[in-house]
């Protein structure tokens, strides 16, 4: 399962276009993979109990979701199309949130592990 071969794994992760999906997200570099790591600050600087910071907090939380969802739009159009070209006919069913999920995961952590590197073509 870690080496990503087809027969040993779940079903959500079997088939052609997962694999080109996380191949695709794997070769990126994206703020959805630092979206742990900022999150964990921000829970740190959460139990500062100050008027001022609980006021900072907020607006910062909201914009990094607007920026994850825009990397998300980005990517599933992006992946989209790739698809498209590569695999025509396939089902992209499920495809974006598999896609969005994985490319919010911290790339040490990600199973089945990256085949590719970050800025590799695929």
């Amino acid at each position: 399962m870690k080496r990503g071969e087809d027969w040993a794994l779940p079903v959500k992760d079997k088939g052609p276009v997962r694999a080109l999906a996380r191949d695709y997200v794997d070769a990126r570099r994206g703020i959805g993979e630092y979206f742990m790591y900022i999150v964990f600050a921000l829970l740190i600087v959460l139990f500062i109990r100050s008027k001022s910071t609980a006021n900072l907090l907020t607006p910062i939380l909201f914009a990094i979701l607007l920026v994850l969802a825009a990397d998300g739009y980005l990517i599933r159009r992006r992946l989209y199309k790739i698809v498209a070209e590569r695999l025509p006919g396939e089902s992209t069913r499920g495809l974006t949130a598999y896609a969005v999920m994985r490319s919010m995961q911290i790339r040490r952590l990600r199973m089945p592990q990256p085949r590719v590197k970050p800025g590799d073509k695929f």
